[in-house]
């Protein structure tokens, strides 16, 4: 791509997909904030404080400052070492529970592995080798799954998530009907559920995966899951076909994003919908697999800038709409 061309649009659809986010998602619920108490605890599970910290108060100590400074540097978010609203209420966004910190980013020649970077990847760069063309099986698992959500619609949104990412990259995607001679396997579990990596409840970690090989992607079973905001009216419902697309960024070897548009951004809001590939996800896992020869770059740019403005436009239009009819009620 023109480095110009390049450089337009990465700084022009985020913006728009940001407007987009901030119209299509909903407040965490109340009281859901992050105790500043917990945010040693919270630091260190993500990467940020080496050690576990116990009994830790002082929020003033030099390695703290930094981890936040690190933390508010990787979302976004003006560093300042201090825990301010805007950093509790991040650090209060459900999120992945891939750690921040196995990443390396390589976008610049950088490998300092405490450092998340835009696209980002697990140490080494693991990635699927397969002879070409490239073929993966995937299976839910036939026994830890969730059931207010009939099954071919989870298994719909698994396959438009998966579908996702053959888009761009030369792999391709195919259900397996035996679960455990799958390459990856995807199933719902609680808490402990034995591979090292316990589940905390409802809008904590939503989900994680394993760098390749591994193939295994596991999705908490305590959260509200949904595939239809217009059927599932909870505050707290997660959508499964976003989560189901972060957590395939990872299988295939991507680690988190500091781009918050990004799918591989590690959090999101209860009742949001992320699916829709960035540049930056496009770039990352092109790094590592190369382009599907069906791909066209600029037809994608053109389509997500569209997709964008549109939905902006459709979203201002009827917030407008709303205020002129409040008004006239008045």
């Amino acid at each position: 791509m023109p480095p110009l061309l390049r450089s337009i649009l990465l700084s022009f659809s985020p913006l728009l997909l940001l407007l987009l986010s901030q119209t299509s998602s909903r407040p965490l619920p109340k009281g859901s904030h992050l105790d500043p108490s917990e945010t040693p605890r919270y630091l260190h599970k993500f990467g940020y404080l080496p050690k576990p910290v116990t009994n830790f108060s002082d929020h003033s100590d030099p390695e703290f400052k930094s981890a936040v400074s690190l933390y508010q540097s990787n979302h976004g978010l003006a560093v300042s070492g201090k825990l301010d609203s805007a950093t509790l209420a991040q650090m209060s966004t459900p999120r992945c529970g891939v750690s921040d910190k196995i990443t390396i980013n390589n976008k610049n020649g950088n490998n300092n592995d405490s450092v998340v970077s835009h696209y980002a990847y697990f140490p080494g760069q693991p990635r699927w080798t397969r002879a070409r063309p490239v073929v993966l099986t995937y299976a839910l698992s036939p026994t830890n799954n969730i059931d207010y959500i009939p099954r071919p619609k989870v298994e719909a949104a698994v396959r438009r998530a998966f579908g996702r990412w053959a888009r761009v990259i030369p792999v391709k995607f195919r259900p397996a009907e035996d679960y455990d001679a799958a390459d990856v396997k995807l199933g719902f579990y609680r808490g402990d559920h034995g591979d090292g990596e316990a589940f905390d409840g409802v809008l904590g970690v939503l989900a994680h995966a394993f760098s390749p090989e591994s193939g295994r992607l596991h999705l908490d079973a305590a959260e509200r899951w949904a595939v239809d905001f217009g059927v599932e009216e909870s505050d707290v419902a997660v959508d499964l076909e976003s989560v189901a697309t972060h957590e395939i960024g990872h299988v295939l070897g991507l680690g988190h994003s500091a781009v918050k548009e990004a799918v591989m951004f590690p959090s999101l809001s209860p009742r949001s919908k992320k699916v829709e590939l960035t540049v930056d996800d496009v770039e990352g896992v092109q790094a590592l697999y190369g382009s599907n020869p069906n791909f066209n770059i600029t037809s994608f740019l053109e389509s997500e800038t569209s997709y964008a403005v549109d939905s902006v436009r459709r979203s201002f239009m009827g917030n407008f709409v709303g205020v002129i009819v409040l008004l006239l009620c008045v």
